[in-house]
């Protein structure tokens, strides 16, 4: 049952957006999926209240008081949605349940250098977990993703894809719904963007 888990410890920068998404995708392929959500706003969570009952199902891992639940019989994904501020022992507590961690991040200055720290922590690899970064609401042919791979790989991680700045994310997510609960035609440049980013999270 892989664990994965979207972390970074700067607020705003898609963590929700791809967590959610990721959910959708699982749970299209028929896998039964849960959500966690280990934000106090619980973003994910309120996310999952709008999803229409006819989609295909992503259940809720559920927070007691910010501790974990074991998950019920019959899981077969999980994604943990993280909070920003993530850190100390909340963090390390998150990093043992992780198979994979993906970190969404973007490429202005101010975001870098929230995240060096935290990134830095993570290439040390002190865990059984694999770790890949993921540009987002960026331009892969951008002068400022050129930018964010010449970071990433100086700490020796990779860059998974980048997901470019679209309405589609916004509107879907306001419907409860994914990329993969739409007509493909509607999302084509969008799901494009997932194949690398899938394939590393599969293999």
């Amino acid at each position: 049952m892989p664990v994965i888990v979207i972390a970074n410890p700067k607020g705003g920068v898609g963590k929700s957006t791809f967590s959610t998404n990721l959910a959708g995708y699982f749970a299209a392929q028929g896998h039964h999926v849960m959500l966690g959500d280990a934000d106090v706003q619980q973003s994910s969570h309120a996310w999952l209240a709008i999803r229409p009952a006819n989609l295909p199902a992503i259940q809720a891992w559920e927070m007691t008081d910010g501790h974990i639940a074991k998950p019920p019989k019959g899981t077969t994904h999980i994604v943990l949605d993280t909070p920003a501020g993530l850190k100390g022992s909340k963090l390390d507590a998150v990093l043992k349940l992780a198979d994979k961690v993906i970190v969404p991040l973007q490429p202005s200055i101010f975001d870098i250098l929230a995240t060096d720290e935290f990134l830095k922590k993570l290439a040390k690899r002190e865990g059984n977990f694999e770790v890949g970064v993921l540009g987002m609401r960026v331009n892969a042919r951008s002068r400022a993703a050129e930018q964010l791979e010449l970071y990433v790989k100086q700490l020796g991680l990779p860059v998974l894809g980048y997901l470019r700045d679209t309405q589609n994310y916004i509107q879907l997510a306001a419907h409860g719904a994914t990329l993969w609960d739409v007509a493909p035609s509607r999302v084509e440049k969008d799901l494009a963007q997932w194949q690398a980013i899938l394939q590393w999270i599969e293999k």
